[in-house]
């Protein structure tokens, strides 16, 4: 049976699955947070430590991970090349390195987290809105949609650069980005239908 994409809701008892979605949601943007504004080797070295028990705990398979981690790789070794260049090894690993654990954190999050239930908690959270002209479920749908789509991305990605890599392309960026470009805007253009044949945004 497929794993489903990656950072799909998978059903489980983990105490991640059992824990609220506003606390799970506060974590994430907390930490995100740290990651930025207290860099170093120790905060990023403490990030990834913590990202993979997450994982862990939110029984996130190592090839679940593995594969959310393969569609940054290419992007993750330049950016760690480019940094190493300008500011050094060190700089480069809390630049890469807090990336990776959030990207593992928010992986954890979305493989934890039904769609339905991060909807029906931001909805809850925007009501005060709706006396402005705000529609809370619309916004949250947004959300979930836009936090939903970063894994997705990812796994378009390497599954194109697998795609060109098996034709002997790995090395033309066009072979790669145009037809990882045509699948994700084909993927927002069904997601936009399903949503419109439902009724949603009609108004």
């Amino acid at each position: 049976m497929s794993a489903g994409p990656i950072g799909d809701y998978q059903p489980g008892d983990t105490v991640l699955h059992r824990s609220p979605v506003g606390p799970k949601l506060f974590a994430l943007v907390v930490l995100s947070v740290v990651a930025v504004a207290f860099r170093s080797v120790s905060t990023t070295a403490g990030l990834l430590v913590l990202a993979v028990v997450v994982c862990a705990v939110a029984g996130v398979r190592v090839g679940r991970a593995a594969r959310a981690l393969r569609g940054i790789a290419i992007g993750m070794a330049l950016l760690a090349g480019y940094q190493t260049w300008q500011r050094g090894a060190e700089h480069a690993f809390v630049v890469v390195g807090a990336f990776v654990a959030l990207l593992l954190m928010a992986t954890a999050f979305t493989t934890t987290t039904s769609v339905d239930r991060l909807v029906d908690t931001l909805t809850r959270w925007l009501e005060p809105t709706r006396r402005f002209g705000v529609r809370p479920e619309l916004v949250a749908l947004a959300f979930s949609l836009m936090i939903r789509g970063i894994p997705l991305t990812l796994q378009i990605a390497a599954e194109t650069r697998d795609a060109a890599r098996a034709r002997g392309l790995e090395r033309s960026p066009r072979a790669y980005l145009t037809p990882m470009v045509i699948r994700v805007v084909a993927h927002a253009r069904a997601t936009g239908d399903a949503l419109h044949a439902r009724g949603i945004g009609d108004d």
